[in-house]
């Protein structure tokens, strides 16, 4: 079945661990920290496949993780970096953060490849740490946290003509004889249940793409029926054509009928309704104006043609009137200097980083004071504090980072308690 939506867990690799080691060789008196770097995870990256059109692989598929960087070892020896993952996505197809709904990359247009996550940056050796007065540091860096999101991918087509209108007008059957589509026709509503994509091929190297979007229903832009499933197909396209059933075989007025689709559209989008429309008027060889009072044509000249919208009798089945639409639609795209709708980026994954809370400091009560965080708790798991200069490092990083401030703040004093993910030290200034 066709899919244009899906819900994944897509998370980049963790950078690998710096490493903590010292030169031990035969000869060699003392030798220095040689602790190499860890690696870079890999990156998340998105990729456009031609040879996609639908999401269906995400049906089965639903969680998507890149590799880790690997640890560095003694010897100053570089962690192996992360294999980065590629997603491979049909054109056209949105990339939304789930809670927010915030656009994170839209590949279409120039938009190919979009590395949505990157790995975590490999921690340093403690062969970086060693200064002329620390020569012997006991403590490296760990890797940078991998990036995980839940997002939504939306495949809205990229066509620059939408074929909109009732179920059961003629829609299907018109892609087939004017494009290379083969859409499954047949006579009951509701037999289209995706967008279908033709090319329209006409001399001079003149043509366009054309979707023929699933039949609207009133209450579509409500979510009614498959309402949104099939308006989103719709943003993208420049040109708009509505097909009625002219002749009424089925009881519907084909006047109401458009009225009641710019309805929806302007419901779901009103931008939509500023796009150039036409009627293309289709079973006008199922019209006996005997058994009529008035021709239905004439009735839909008088009530479209004052507001610029051109009609053209057409029957989808016989080819009656198909090339005098076509041209006119191609002339018409020509004419529009409207570009295809590409959603600008609103969520970047790289700022999550900065939003992690690093801290929190709290008074406990009279003299006792607590530190926690994600930011405090890594700090610990690489610095070995029963050293000297690992301790001189931990001050440094609570100093820098204003941690220290915060407790004088809160009226910290000497000889206070501080606790730290059970470890406690005195404070002094």
């Amino acid at each position: 079945m066709f899919a244009d939506r899906a819900r994944i867990f897509i998370k980049s690799g963790k950078g690998g661990d710096g490493h903590v080691s010292f030169r031990r060789e035969l000869y060699v008196a003392n030798g220095g920290p040689d602790g190499g770097d860890g690696g870079k995870g890999g990156d998340i990256v998105f990729e456009i496949d031609e040879g996609l059109n639908t999401l269906t692989d995400f049906r089965q598929v639903r969680k998507y993780v890149a590799e880790s960087g690997a640890e560095g070892s003694k010897k100053n020896c570089h962690g192996k970096n992360g294999s980065d993952l590629i997603v491979k996505v049909p054109a056209g197809t949105v990339i939304r953060e789930e809670t927010t709904g915030k656009v994170i990359a839209d590949m279409s247009g120039d938009t190919t490849r979009e590395v949505v996550l990157k790995g975590g940056r490999g921690g340093k050796g403690n062969k970086f740490y060693a200064t002329p007065t620390m020569q012997v540091p006991q403590y490296a860096q760990p890797g940078q946290p991998a990036q995980e999101l839940w997002v939504i991918l939306e495949l809205k087509v990229i066509a620059d003509v939408g074929l909109v209108g009732f179920p059961n007008v003629g829609k299907s059957t018109l892609l087939s004889r004017v494009t290379n589509a083969r859409p499954k026709i047949a006579n009951y509503h509701f037999t289209t249940l995706s967008p279908n994509l033709g090319v329209v091929d006409l001399d001079e190297h003149n043509g366009f793409v054309i979707a023929d979007i699933p039949g609207l229903i009133e209450g579509a832009s409500e979510g009614v029926g498959l309402g949104h499933e099939f308006l989103r197909h719709i943003e993208r396209t420049r040109v708009l054509i509505h097909m009625v059933d002219v002749a009424s075989t089925e009881g519907r007025d084909p006047i109401a009928d458009i009225y009641a689709i710019n309805k929806e559209l302007e419901a779901y989008n009103p931008e939509l309704l500023a796009r150039p429309q036409v009627i293309a008027a289709n079973k006008i060889d199922a019209i006996f104006e005997d058994d009529i009072e008035e021709n239905p044509l004439k009735r839909m000249e008088r009530e479209f043609s004052p507001k610029g919208i051109q009609i053209f009798p057409i029957s989808a089945v016989s080819g009656t009137g198909l090339k005098e639409l076509l041209y006119y639609v191609n002339d018409l795209l020509k004419e529009t200097n409207l570009k295809p709708l590409v959603f600008e980026k609103e969520f970047f994954p790289e700022f999550m980083r900065n939003k992690e809370l690093p801290y929190t400091v709290e008074k406990l009560e009279e003299g006792i004071y607590s530190i926690e965080g994600p930011r405090i708790e890594r700090m610990l798991g690489y610095t070995n504090l029963e050293a000297e200069k690992g301790f001189e490092f931990f001050q440094n990083f609570m100093r820098l980072n204003g941690i220290l401030k915060e407790l004088e703040d809160l009226g910290i004093t000497d000889g206070d308690t501080v606790k730290i993910y059970g470890f406690e030290f005195e404070y002094f200034k």
